[in-house]
């Protein structure tokens, strides 16, 4: 009989986690006041959404009594209201760091989750603060939480002697439904008490189950709203002051709009015109030593926000707008650059993206850039010539994507360049694939790409990647292959590094999915990876990986890991020409992590590193460590200190011509030390949950000391050189400080003020006193000083309108 009972309470428990819960939503006549209060009588008309679930660490476990969540939705014409009371047994401890907008800090939160079309493709999520700090994101499953989107809607979040309340008026110009008179919307409500690291959700969110978007419970109700439309403009204006030591000051004005636009209720369209990005944050270079260029995130707002569509197939690098000319201009004897750029201007960009009732996702992105010029002069005579650096160009993406049984999705994409005139044009296809079984247990994905460069000749590339994956459960392992010919270039609007290989890869993995006595989290993987070049069948990596990573029950993280290349392998990018490669010894790296729990004021961050070879004296180590200190809720210090050395490392430096012409070059490596420091401090203080002073500063040296000059060898050794004599130590050292405020007045309104100065120098000298080069960096002509105000204006065309109404 208590088999019997204990079965049938196990099986409704199931049943009760496994469904879709259903909650009300009560139409209202009456404006409701955001003060966090819920004291109109709606909300107390409404029905209540409670017995939340725990979605980590205790995935399914129901949410304690004394820390349950009541939560209320009302609807009128103009929004939806979300009303949320979020009870705690110890009112005192709800922790309430203020932080700027999207980074909540050490705060508890709440957050509802929402699909007007209840598609399980994609959530708008909005969150509170118990500091009253807003955040909003786009999630999907391919791409996760997208916090570059902000949209526009109010909140307000209050502290009581039983927990806190939040509420919430979401307008629905930030949402996106169909015109139906009857709707049911996907919603969910999510919960974050930080002091124990818990989130809980309303409908169940079953870890097991690869896909967070497509567990929504059900909103009933709503009837006879329509979409709105959805045009917003956003007027700027920026005043810049520039300086540098031995220079006047000179500023600037700027004025702009960024235009938004629904063309229906799935599609927006985004245009920026007269772009200004002048408070985008610095960039934090490095000394390359490396046949590769380095990558940049991306700053600017218009191309970070809502791209996930552009995302498809990892065809699409944005910093290429806007970046660095493409030409090198032709020099005659004599002849030298004295003016040139570091990024060409921009001219507008617009994007339209969306997606259709059946799946089908469109995303369109057009730029264009000014032509730009560099000053040329000649030593001699001193006569000066103008060559273009970079025509005016046009980019281009396009992505259909269609989506299907909500989890899965076949993607078309195309990136273009065209170039005005006889310059570079460059065309790459792609088609990738996202394909899950119903139950989201399996995964296959992959792509096929194809590139089309018109230049001085055509050149033709094919790529194609394809992975299989167990994606639920607790042992978890995937397998895969990629294919990569020698002339696949999508590096005019893409970034890619590799070519000219095939490769094997595969993990396994295990994962606890429920806390134990000891630990919340815990995962350990094995993965190996073999790559060929595709010409000569050598052998270009070779390695296997074992690592694990863990959360204490005191919410402190621990990781681990080692890598071994157990055989020697052969580098065909570092000698910087066709068919020559160089030998790569057997090596062992192993490294691991520590970060202690935030939820302290104190905090440690800590993350050591070594690599030895098997060659004399050739090794590598380093460590970052990240002590943060939060003094109150308002006020935040972070510091990392990090330090790497790599001695007798070998390394490119150059090539030098035969005497013959004919002869392939001679490449000349040197063996090296390569010693790097970087300081780097932040701060905030938030003087209220819409205003906060910031301070981000970074010091950065780095120098390799050539020690022996070598050559490179036809099968890959190296040996003395005792000819070449040029000096190609480098020296590369850099100073970036910002200090800034930011106001947001009104919703989707901002006031920024921004100090910055900066400086950065390169040199073959190296002058180890760490003290010299920095006060020298500061104190040199290479010191630049901008001072920057910028004020952007949220205007919303239907609160315009019906103003207008109201009056008339």
């Amino acid at each position: 009989m208590k088999a019997i009972v204990f079965f049938t309470i196990l099986l409704c428990s199931f049943y009760s986690f496994s469904q879709k819960k259903s909650l009300e939503a009560k139409s209202t006549p009456h404006s409701i006041s955001i003060d966090g209060k819920l004291d109109e009588p709606a909300w107390e008309e409404a029905a209540t959404a409670s017995d939340f679930i725990v979605f980590e660490p205790d995935n399914g476990k129901p949410a304690p009594y004394g820390k349950r969540t009541e939560v209320k939705v009302l609807y009128n014409n103009d929004a939806i209201y979300i009303g949320a009371i979020m009870y705690d047994d110890e009112p005192n401890k709800v922790l309430k760091e203020i932080s700027q907008r999207d980074n909540f800090g050490t705060a508890d939160l709440f957050g509802v989750f929402i699909n007007g079309f209840n598609d399980g493709q994609q959530n708008f999520q909005f969150f509170v603060s118990a500091a009253d700090v807003q955040g909003d994101c786009i999630m999907t499953d391919a791409i996760g939480e997208d916090y570059s989107w902000d949209a526009i809607w109010l909140s307000k979040a209050k502290l009581t002697k039983e927990g806190w309340i939040v509420e919430m008026k979401i307008p629905y110009a930030a949402l996106r439904f169909s015109d139906q008179n009857k709707q049911t919307w996907g919603i969910n409500f999510f919960r974050e008490i930080k002091r124990e690291r818990k989130k809980y959700t309303w409908n169940l969110i079953d870890t097991k189950i690869g896909t967070f978007t497509q567990q929504n419970g059900n909103l009933e109700g709503i009837e006879n709203i329509k979409p709105p439309t959805r045009l917003f403009f956003m007027p700027y204006a920026s005043h810049y002051l520039n300086a540098a030591d031995g220079q006047k000051t000179y500023g600037t004005m700027k004025g702009g709009m960024d235009i938004k636009y629904g063309i229906n209720d799935a599609f927006t369209l985004d245009a920026i015109l007269i772009p200004d990005f002048g408070q985008a944050k610095y960039d934090d270079q490095i000394l390359n030593l490396g046949p590769f260029e380095q990558q940049f995130n991306e700053n600017r707002a218009f191309f970070t926000e809502g791209t996930d569509l552009f995302n498809k197939g990892n065809m699409f690098y944005s910093r290429r707008i806007g970046g660095k000319p493409s030409i090198d201009p032709d020099l005659n004897d004599n002849e030298e650059i004295t003016e040139t750029v570091q990024s060409v201007n921009l001219i507008n960009a617009l994007k339209v993206s969306g997606r259709t009732k059946a799946g089908l996702g469109v995303g369109i992105l057009n730029a264009i850039t000014e032509k730009t010029y560099a000053t040329i002069k000649d030593t001699l005579t001193g006569e000066t010539r103008s060559a273009i650096i970079e025509p005016l160009t046009n980019y281009n993406v396009l992505v259909l994507d269609q989506r299907f049984r909500k989890n899965s999705s076949v993607s078309l994409i195309n990136t273009n360049v065209t170039r005005n005139g006889h310059f570079r044009d460059a065309n790459v296809t792609g088609v990738a694939w996202d394909l899950n079984t119903k139950a989201n247990t399996y995964n296959l994905s992959g792509n096929v790409k194809y590139s089309n460069i018109n230049e001085l000749e055509v050149k033709k590339g094919f790529y194609s990647a394809i992975g299989f994956a167990e994606t639920s459960g607790n042992y978890r392992y995937s397998v895969g292959t990629d294919f990569v010919s020698k002339d696949f270039d999508p590096n005019d609007l893409g970034i890619n590094f590799y070519t000219n290989y095939y490769n094997f890869y595969g993990n396994a993995n295990y994962r606890i999915l429920n806390p134990t006595k000891l630990l919340n989290k815990f995962r350990i993987n094995y993965n190996m990876y073999t790559e060929f070049n595709r010409e000569s069948g050598k052998l270009q990596d070779n390695s296997f990986n074992t690592n694990f990573n863990l959360t204490t029950k005191q919410n402190n993280y621990y990781a681990a890991g080692f890598t071994v290349w157990p055989t020697e392998i052969y580098d065909y990018y570092e000698p910087r020409a066709d068919n020559r490669y160089v030998a790569i010894p057997r090596k062992f790296d192993s490294w691991a992590s520590i970060s202690t729990n935030y939820n302290y004021k104190f905090a440690l961050d800590l993350n050591p590193s070594v690599t030895f070879y098997d060659q004399s004296g050739r090794m590598s180590y380093g460590f970052d460590v990240g002590p943060r200190y939060r003094f109150s809720d308002k006020l935040l210090l972070t510091y990392t200190f990090s330090f790497f050395r790599r001695n007798n490392n070998k390394g490119y430096i150059d090539a030098v011509e035969q005497d013959n012409g004919n002869s392939p070059d001679n490449i000349i490596f040197a063996n090296r030390n390569v010693i790097t420091y970087s300081n780097t401090l932040g701060g905030k203080y938030a003087i209220n949950s819409t205003m906060t002073l910031n301070l981000a500063v970074r010091q950065y040296w780095s120098y390799a000391e050539n020690k022996d000059i070598l050559e490179l060898q036809p099968n890959g050794t190296l040996t003395p050189n005792s000819t070449y004599t040029t000096n190609k130590n480098s020296s590369f050292y850099s100073w970036n400080a910002d200090l800034s405020y930011s106001w947001w007045f009104a919703p989707g309104s901002q006031v920024s003020v921004l100090y910055r100065n900066s400086a950065s120098n390169f040199e073959r000298v190296i002058d180890k006193q760490f003290k010299d080069n920095v006060s020298h960096l500061l104190t040199n002509d290479a010191l630049k000083h901008i001072f920057s105000v910028s004020v952007k204006y949220f205007i919303d065309y239907n609160a315009i309108k019906n103003k207008i109404r109201n009056r008339g």
